[in-house]
């Protein structure tokens, strides 16, 4: 029960959320576009406001649902192992040729079921890193890296080696963010060229 449980919390962090808005309103593969992540940050940029609410809302849901899929089934296991899996389908979605998103709203919500004070630490910190330095992907980093020390410090969670990986995942996610930091062209929140990555939907009946 355990395998097949941690295969169905990797197919449902696989269902690529932005992609398929984007395909359907708007015709488009959002990967070809903005920052080409498919997640609710590059769905704010290209496809606006009401998308990428929709984005992380289902993407949150997906870490969520994942997380409470050992509850469901009495399954005596770590809700944290079926979130993580769920982000490792966002990231590398078996249904999107494993070009996922960046882990950050798939993370939140499996937390959500799973560690709500943890949950709380890492978002808390991912909303002032954003807002001391106008960079998202510093404060998706530091979900990862507060998550560690938080581990470290406290005797209840013992995920060392778990949150470690998953911080060098948040890096290896964010290379292109982090190449671009380097460069000087990475882009900050408040960026007012940001708003020339929009796309106006196609006459498809779906609307965002």
């Amino acid at each position: 029960m355990f395998w097949w449980l941690l295969l169905a919390s990797y197919l449902i962090g696989s269902i690529p959320t932005a992609l398929i808005i984007g395909k359907l309103a708007y015709g488009i593969d959002i990967r070809d576009h903005g920052s080409k992540n498919p997640g609710a940050t590059n769905t704010l940029r290209v496809l606006g406001k009401k998308s990428a609410v929709f984005v992380l809302v289902i993407d949150l849901a997906k870490g969520a649902l994942a997380a409470a899929l050992p509850f469901y089934f009495q399954l005596n296991a770590e809700p944290l192992y079926f979130g993580l899996a769920a982000v490792v389908g966002h990231c590398f979605p078996i249904f999107a040729g494993f070009r996922g998103g960046k882990a950050i709203a798939t993370t939140a919500g499996a937390l959500l079921v799973a560690n709500l004070p943890l949950l709380a630490i890492a978002y808390v910190t991912f909303f002032a890193v954003i807002f001391l330095t106008k960079y998202v992907f510093f404060g998706s980093i530091s979900v990862g890296l507060s998550m560690l020390i938080y581990d470290l410090i406290s005797p209840k969670i013992e995920f060392e080696l778990i949150f470690l990986l998953f911080l060098f995942l948040l890096i290896y996610l964010h290379r292109s963010n982090i190449r671009n930091f380097i460069l000087g062209i990475e882009p900050k929140i408040n960026d007012k060229n940001l708003g020339r990555d929009r796309i106006p939907p196609k006459n498809s009946g779906i609307k965002f």
